[in-house]
């Protein structure tokens, strides 16, 4: 590649800037806590003699209908507090994790709240000796909070049905990320029907305590950390754009300068919800992860147009106040446990690895990527990585050509009669001690990640952000 002087915005240093500390008892205690949760629910149900009901059909109905609402609303409730941006969680699993099992919840939530609709239609028509379409009838415009319970379960079956991976596809992220709002309300109209109708959410001053704690934390999570702190965090820093740069065909560097920046709690590898107040839509915010290593003095997060999110920020004038939310990412140091570096990128997924390779200390030849693209023109930061291979000795392997077609693998079809494990492992032979980096596309990502491990490398030590939703 080129080996024309770098002109970039940082030099190719480390900058020594303190990543936040992980303390690995933070997920057992997040986990533990959700099931705690569910299990003391199922303890409110037998209490409320949940056991004792189930002698007749009818009874028995009704019974597995409320148990199952109870774990339907316990689980919503996990649902908002696994997507609340909450710190020590968020920096404890990362956003890939959570948003597995946040949509795992929801799904799960969503599967029970409709067992719980129809045991409970059918349990009430068994004792009424009545039709189930007429109880149903009965039930929704009769029973206090029913009508709002009713069109909470439509924002909710909303919310599930853009979350399948097919619609996901059809939607643009900010159309996505907007219609989850739904989800918020379909948790507040579920309220009421739940203190008026259902008996297990007041049939004793423990249960009482216990949802209205339950609900006010989950409040609370959200408007603390998903309103509250990043307003703080955008006041305190008032970031504004200060140029922006075309790095190649569709793809531009957004440079950002800001107020009291070394104070920001941020490291190479994270990345932001952005939210540019230009134009119209600029409510609806973006992800983009930072592509400099953070100095202290400015910002610089690096896009490819993939949609008018994106596409907007080459528009941007300069002066434009910037509104962020985050960091967010465990793609950073702090994941770090051996000397040796290497690390796969493919197209835009090099933006946070050029960071970390800017950011994190390592011996010349201790460091080594790999940097996926479709042709030589859609390679980005050609320029800064042959500067840092020319002043900190990073070994690149740049890997142009299109994929197999035949193959799911991380190399170009150039490369398809050899296996992707022996490719590796002839170029770093010492790969089972390396911490492993990767960023990309998730079948690519996937691909990557199962070449790592049959190369030798533990599974706790490849670090991955998938470039997905």
């Amino acid at each position: 590649m080129s080996t024309v002087p770098l002109t970039a915005h940082r030099p190719g240093t480390p900058t020594g800037r303190r990543v936040p500390a992980v303390r690995r008892w933070w997920r057992d205690t997040a986990a533990l806590a959700a099931w705690a949760t569910l299990l003391f629910v199922t303890a409110l149900w037998v209490a409320h003699q949940g056991l004792q009901q189930l002698g007749s059909a009818a009874t028995a109905l009704t019974s597995a209908g409320r148990l199952s609402g109870l774990l339907s609303a316990a689980l919503l409730l996990l649902q908002v507090l696994l997507m609340a941006r909450i710190p020590w969680v968020e920096r404890s699993y990362g956003q890939d994790t959570l948003t597995r099992r946040h949509r795992l919840v929801g799904f799960s939530s969503f599967v029970l709240l409709c067992l719980h609709v129809a045991l409970i239609s059918l349990g009430y028509a068994a004792t009424d000796h009545s039709g189930l379409l007429a109880e149903v009838w009965d039930l929704v415009t009769t029973y206090p909070g029913m009508l709002l319970a009713t069109a909470g379960t439509a924002a909710l079956v909303l919310v599930v049905v853009t979350s399948v991976r097919a619609a996901r596809r059809r939607l643009r992220y900010e159309s996505w990320h907007l219609l989850h709002l739904y989800a918020y309300l379909g948790v507040g109209l579920a309220l009421p029907h739940q203190l008026w109708t259902g008996a297990d959410f007041t049939a004793s001053p423990v249960a009482t305590v216990f949802w209205w704690s339950a609900y006010a934390a989950a409040a609370g999570a959200v408007l603390v950390f998903r309103v509250g702190r990043p307003v703080q965090l955008s006041l305190s820093h008032r970031l504004v754009v200060d140029r922006v740069v075309r790095e190649g065909d569709g793809v531009v560097s957004v440079h950002l300068r800001g107020r009291r920046l070394e104070e920001l709690p941020v490291a190479a590898g994270q990345f932001f919800v952005w939210r540019f107040r230009h134009g119209a839509g600029w409510t609806r915010g973006k992800p983009f992860s930072l592509s400099a290593a953070p100095d202290g003095r400015g910002l610089r997060l690096t896009a490819r147009d993939l949609g008018p999110g994106s596409r907007r920020l080459s528009s941007l004038p300069v002066g434009t106040r910037v509104w962020f939310e985050g960091p967010y990412g465990t793609l950073t140091g702090a994941a770090r446990t051996r000397r040796g570096l290497t690390m796969f990128a493919s197209g835009i997924g090099i933006t946070p690895l050029r960071a970390l390779l800017e950011e994190l200390p390592y011996e010349p030849g201790g460091a080594v990527l790999f940097y996926r693209f479709s042709t030589p023109a859609s390679a980005i930061f050609a320029r800064e990585l042959d500067h840092l291979a020319r002043t900190r000795g990073v070994r690149i392997h740049y890997l142009p050509g299109r994929r197999a077609r035949d193959r799911t693998s991380w190399l170009p079809a150039n490369y398809a009669a050899v296996p992707d494990h022996a490719v590796l492992r002839h170029f770093v032979p010492d790969i089972a001690e390396h911490d492993v980096y990767v960023c990309g596309p998730e079948a690519w990502t996937a691909a990557v990640t199962e070449c790592a491990w049959r190369s030798g490398v533990p599974r706790d030590r490849v670090h991955s952000e998938r470039f997905s939703w």
